[in-house]
């Protein structure tokens, strides 16, 4: 088992590598499922995987200039904060509760990301940095949430710098490295007082996913950036249905209710998607799209 748990690891830095985020969002389901952690402790030892990951996978992010080193230093500074917070809160919630609302919070990100990735075409100018005051709004609340779930927010940072600041999706995956590290560390801090973590297990998750994310790291400035954000969306998609999955009680999957409420928002989704790709789309957004989204100035 431990194999397998090594394995899925490497996937962990390889997606931090290339989206920026998603990391913990699979290594809780990974220390959970495969390596039999229980939540909390899954939790906390996420933190350290994806906050020693990240760090490493900066590096080659920021020695090809897709780092926005202003923004992601008071973005992380105010997250760490928040995750603070979160950690020590935390402790009060039982751990099904936490992955639940992790999983909403994936969903609804992915849905956000996967809506206005057509919009994004004609973001706002990619040399723009994110205003002072969203920074610092964002900054708490995506604090906040890693501190309480494990997660390095990267799911959340990276829409918000790719659709709220305008950043083609390289030099948000790049920053938003950044932004994990420091507050990936900050909410460990707060967990450590109720929780023990195996530390030889986390070393040798930490070590197989810094190879991963040194892999992810050399493609994430090759990928197309609309594929690029398509992709991270429909993963998020992927990992959250997987962990709502795991932790709702069988009578809820087993509700007429439920699968109702499934069917209508499937029919709404394929609906809305064919009414979008019958719009005509303005002949300029193709050159735009190009253009705009390649520019990456450090």
């Amino acid at each position: 088992m431990i194999t397998l748990v090594l394995v899925a690891s490497v996937l962990i830095g390889v997606s931090l590598g290339i989206l920026g985020g998603g990391g913990s969002i699979l290594t809780v389901p990974i220390l959970v499922y495969l390596a039999g952690q229980d939540t909390k402790e899954a939790i906390a030892t996420s933190l350290f995987v994806v906050g020693v990951t990240s760090l490493v996978g900066l590096v080659p992010h920021a020695r090809a200039g897709r780092v926005r080193w202003r923004t992601g230093l008071i973005f992380g500074a105010v997250s760490m904060v928040g995750a603070y917070g979160g950690g020590r809160l935390a402790e009060y919630i039982p751990g099904t509760a936490l992955l639940i609302a992790f999983a909403l919070m994936m969903l609804a990100t992915a849905a956000a990301m996967l809506r206005k990735s057509r919009k994004a075409k004609r973001a706002k100018p990619a040399h723009r940095e994110l205003p002072v005051k969203h920074v610092i709004a964002e900054g708490l609340v995506v604090g906040a949430v890693t501190g309480l779930v494990g997660s390095g927010g990267g799911f959340l940072v990276v829409p918000a710098l790719a659709l709220l600041g305008g950043l083609p999706m390289s030099v948000a995956v790049g920053t938003s490295l950044l932004v994990i590290a420091m507050k990936s560390f900050s909410g460990l801090a707060g967990h450590l007082d109720g929780v023990q973590i195996d530390w030889n297990l986390a070393l040798m998750v930490t070590a197989a996913a810094v190879v991963g994310t040194l892999i992810g790291s050399r493609f994430a400035g090759r990928i197309p950036q609309d594929a690029l954000r398509k992709a991270f969306g429909w993963f998020v998609v992927v990992m959250g249905v997987f962990v709502l999955g795991q932790q709702l009680p069988h009578e809820v999957w087993a509700s007429p209710l439920t699968w109702t409420g499934i069917g209508l928002a499937a029919t709404t989704a394929v609906t809305w998607g064919t009414v979008r790709a019958r719009r005509p789309r303005p002949a300029m957004d193709a050159p735009q799209a190009g253009s705009r989204e390649s520019a990456a100035h450090p």
